[in-house]
């Protein structure tokens, strides 16, 4: 009888730690140390909407348990790393997963039709070089006009006028990525003010639909819960389909192949792929880029002053120019610098691919890893004083290195952000030659850090000409 008792309370304590095991609510994602699901179905979902964006939420995750830690996106467990000695462990293996797609499949269930493994990986990020490569090459005269276009209305600014930021780098960027990537017949105002309203809408509602879809599991249908708002995005993207096929049908028979577009039409991708790159990938960072530095430097005169005196050691009187690039070190880690305070791009993600393991934690395969960038760049023990904004950094090499391995220069970063530090850098030169850049007393500029970092309201300047 005593045997059989102790048989059956045996019995019960592992039939518990089961249930227990097993039941979402109870128990850790992966095994490794995090937060319990605070509803069956969702997930942390309202964990993360409580702490306004999911940067925000991971940055409290970490705080609370480590570099390496654990949550829910519906019934899926997602493991999050947030320093770079554990991404280290990470990206080596997995290195030639394209974090870009990575983030459609995943987050938006998102499907290309564009896998292929490692191999085809490289060979479309290599496209994707050569394309911006022979854009910059071929339209750099184009760029440099029309960043001279937009400085010239601000030097004929009254020196006390607030001149609203967000306004008229947003307008640059739209000009820059429609006339450079997609052709002349983005000349047109009309054109362009067209494709910059859907592009919102898209935007906007596209950013709902993420997290919908983050949220509900991926698949439950919260889209289809809001008609009006699915109706409008639908409506808006289906026109931005529209109107780049119509543009690619066109430049089709084009001899002089100067626009990134042109690239994309003599490759290998379908037709269906190449309107896919150009939906996707049509901002190229530009705006976050160009309006982070440009309120940075109004806020460091000294920084300002710096980038002034490499400017006319660098090119004197002359216009910047492709080749003169590479030699503004400074610019370039103004630029570097822009990327890491304002935490440009504070969330990537892999698929584990294969089963891992990071410190002495086993990440299962298939599971969805999270790259908390904005956690890594505001990391004191990587970066000294990580909340000031300090240029000379960069001039170690350590910070280099690290910078590297998250993605942002080097072998690691993406082709599109070369081209918006190249946009970005022929407006800092041109700007900062010609007027000095102020800031507006009492403003606070505050970041809305979701996939891509951008001030929440609009930030003000006031320019003053430089003798």
């Amino acid at each position: 009888m005593l045997d059989f008792a102790i048989f059956a309370v045996t019995f019960v304590i592992i039939l518990v730690g089961a249930v227990l095991y097993l039941y979402p609510s109870s128990r850790s994602a992966s095994g490794i140390p995090g937060l319990n699901p605070t509803e069956e179905k969702d997930g942390n979902l309202q964990d993360i909407a409580n702490q306004g964006s999911l940067h925000e939420f991971l940055a409290r995750l970490h705080g609370q348990f480590g570099p390496v830690a654990s949550f829910w996106f519906g019934r899926r467990p997602v493991v999050s790393l947030g320093s770079v000695e554990q991404l280290r462990q990470h990206i080596n293996p997995n290195r030639t997963t394209d974090s870009f797609e990575t983030m459609l499949k995943s987050l938006l269930g998102y499907q290309s039709g564009m896998g292929g493994g490692a191999t085809e990986a490289l060979m479309r990020k290599r496209l994707y070089e050569n394309a911006i490569n022979n854009t910059l090459e071929k339209n750099f005269p184009l760029l440099l006009k029309l960043v001279e276009e937009l400085v010239g209305k601000w030097q004929s600014f009254p020196e006390d006028q607030h001149t609203p930021l967000c306004a008229h780098l947003l307008g640059l960027a739209m000009k820059a990525v429609t006339q450079l990537a997609l052709g002349d017949r983005f000349q047109k105002d009309s054109e362009v003010i067209r494709f910059r309203k859907n592009h919102e809408a898209v935007s906007k509602l596209g950013t709902f639909k993420i997290w919908s879809e983050i949220g509900k599991g991926y698949l439950d249908g919260s889209m289809d819960k809001s008609s009006s708002r699915k109706g409008h995005y639908e409506r808006a993207l289906t026109e931005m389909e529209t109107v780049l096929m119509s543009v690619a049908e066109q430049r089709k028979g084009q001899r002089n192949h100067t626009a990134f577009v042109d690239t994309l039409l003599q490759s290998n991708l379908s037709d269906r792929q190449k309107t896919t790159c150009l939906l996707f990938r049509s901002d190229f960072d530009i705006f976050p880029v160009c309006i982070w530095a440009v309120h940075f430097l109004s806020s460091s005169e000294d920084v300002q002053e710096k980038l002034h005196q490499e400017l006319e050691d660098v090119l004197g009187s002359d216009p910047v120019s492709l080749d003169k690039i590479p030699q503004l070190r400074y610019c370039q880690q103004v630029l570097n610098e822009t990327v890491r305070t304002a935490k440009l791009t504070p969330i990537a993600a892999r698929l584990q691919e294969n089963e891992g393991k990071v410190d002495r934690h086993i990440i299962p395969k298939e599971t969805l890893v999270i790259y908390a960038l904005g956690v890594v760049l505001e990391d004191a023990d990587t970066w000294s004083r990580p909340y000031k904004f300090d240029p000379d950094r960069f001039m170690e090499d350590s910070a280099r290195k690290s910078f590297s391995l998250l993605g942002f220069s080097g072998n690691q970063a993406c082709p599109e952000l070369r081209f918006a530090y190249t946009v970005a850098t022929v407006l800092l030169s041109t700007v900062v030659r010609k007027l000095k850049l102020c800031k507006v007393k009492g403003q606070v500029v505050e970041a809305r850090s979701e996939l891509v970092s951008t001030p929440k309201d609009d930030t003000w300047i006031t320019v003053a000409r430089r003798s």
